[in-house]
């Protein structure tokens, strides 16, 4: 393809050298540079793509797209450009051939349950006959390929070539996770997205490594409904009204408390399940769904609204919520001939958190245990106030370490522990997770429910000079062995 039209997209600064050259190949990372290749420097959190601009042209490389000024030995077309993210998607889109244009891209944005609400949707549609691809945080799905996803909304070239491979394999509907890193970094800049839905908004990613604040984590959120033709909201959300004011679209609304198009009344919760009446445009009818909690009612009901949208019959959307399996939400982990259970779930919020300890306390028959810790390099502010909500629900709770990164688990240990503090609840501070969750069910009674939250799918642990291999459901399998 030549340089001139993969780059038709971009408005440049500065250009010198010929845009009528052949280019062979895109790449962002100068390893990867071969010759004729057009390499796109990107400053990112952890090292500035420009420092091996010199390296990419020594492997071949014949066109640069950079935003800073700099200088390189030998024939090379160098393009500069405001923003070397958005460049790099646009060009990603245009050497894959714009692939999203092709598929029914279904985008879910929100601070929690972005992970439940993709499984229910495309559990629902590939009941209705549908092959479906997913992009998440869990994993990236292509037909029964399944691939270890290493952030929520992949890079932009990676996320274009994801697409053309889901589409080469048959899929004509793809649902993603997009996280508010994912729009900020223009990743999803040039995908075209038939249906956005904006789930909820509340305090998560602040910090140094994410959003400066909320304000614009929220703006961050909000450029989903640039970038689709349809558009739904959570009508019970703190942020609807502001994101009903200002999405550039008339939005279809769904909720419990406030009244929406898609409601969900008379909510009866399980041990193992919800169940609720749902009232929509299109039909009324009683569902079930197979993930506890109150949380899964908002979930469930995201998901029927874009269902809806699509013109899913309502015997498909109740088998699919029926029938749903989301890895690490509400999970319960085998532990055979002990009288407790071990419940595994991703929640690593104030609000996430809230969630599955009421829905258990709820069922529970014996005491709530609460294991949990906070990650580092994060909001530091919402410590407290977990280890607050779990003083409060919980009839026990350990405190344990997360994924630390670069911060003294200490620390964050104490951060957690002065929120306790303000309970009455009994606790215990254990850094090692594994003596926690060890601790934890060796003294666990009869009818116990034992909640290890935060780590749910995630199969490692980050420490500040190496991450581990660390799957929880494997842990707690190597206890029951002794």
């Amino acid at each position: 393809m030549l340089l001139r039209d993969l780059i038709k997209n971009i408005e440049p600064v500065d250009t010198k050298g010929s845009l009528d050259i052949e280019i062979r190949g895109v790449t962002y990372d100068s390893r990867k540079a071969l010759p004729k290749y057009l390499f796109v420097c990107i400053d990112g959190f952890s090292t500035d793509g420009h420092l091996y601009a010199q390296q990419a042209v020594d492997n071949g490389a014949t066109a640069l797209i950079v935003e800073k000024n700099i200088s390189v030995i030998g024939e090379v077309t160098l393009i500069k450009v405001k923003d070397s993210r958005e460049a790099l998607a646009a060009v990603s889109a245009e050497w894959f051939g714009n692939p999203s244009k092709d598929l029914n891209l279904i985008g879910i944005t929100g601070t929690k349950g972005k992970t439940t609400t993709t499984y229910m949707i495309r559990s629902i549609l590939e009941k209705a006959g549908h092959t479906v691809g997913l992009i998440g945080t869990v994993a990236n799905c292509i037909g029964n390929e399944k691939i270890p996803a290493r952030r929520t909304t992949p890079e932009s070239y990676d996320l274009q070539e994801m697409f053309e491979k889901m589409k080469d394999k048959g899929a004509d509907t793809v649902v993603m996770e997009v996280s508010s890193q994912g729009l900020k970094l223009n990743r999803v800049a040039f995908c075209q997205f038939d249906i956005g839905v904006f789930s909820n908004f509340s305090k998560d990613h602040i910090g140094g490594f994410e959003h400066p604040d909320m304000e614009d984590y929220f703006k961050s959120k909000m450029k989903l409904f640039g970038l689709c033709k349809r558009g739904i909201v959570n009508i019970d959300s703190n942020y609807a009204d502001r994101v009903i004011a200002e999405a550039n679209m008339k939005l279809l609304t769904y909720g419990i408390n406030r009244e929406a198009d898609v409601m969900a009344k008379n909510i009866t919760t399980n041990s193992d399940s919800v169940e609720f009446d749902v009232v929509t445009p299109w039909f009324e009818e009683r569902i079930k769904v197979s993930v506890p909690g109150y949380f899964s009612v908002y979930n469930a009901l995201a998901a029927i609204s874009v269902c809806g949208l699509k013109g899913i019959s309502p015997e498909f959307i109740k088998e699919g919520l029926k029938n749903v399996h989301v890895p690490g939400r509400a999970e319960v982990v085998p532990t055979p001939g002990k009288p407790y259970t071990v419940m595994i779930d991703y929640a690593h919020t104030p609000d996430s958190l809230e969630n599955i300890l009421s829905t258990v306390k709820g069922f529970a028959k014996g005491r709530l245990i609460s294991v949990f810790g906070c990650g580092g390099d994060r909001d530091r502010s919402k410590r407290p106030l977990m280890g607050e909500i779990s003083g409060r629900i919980a009839d026990f709770t350990i405190i344990t370490s997360d994924n630390p990164r670069t911060e003294d688990p200490k620390r964050i240990l104490a951060d957690i522990e002065e929120g306790i503090k303000k309970t009455n609840g009994a606790y215990i501070v254990i850094e090692d997770r594994t003596e926690a969750i060890r601790y934890a069910m060796e003294h666990a009674q009869k009818d116990d429910v034992i909640v290890l939250s935060g780590k749910g799918h995630e199969t490692y642990q980050i420490f500040k000079d190496k991450t581990i291999h660390y799957d929880e459901r494997e842990i707690v399998e190597k206890i029951l062995e002794g």
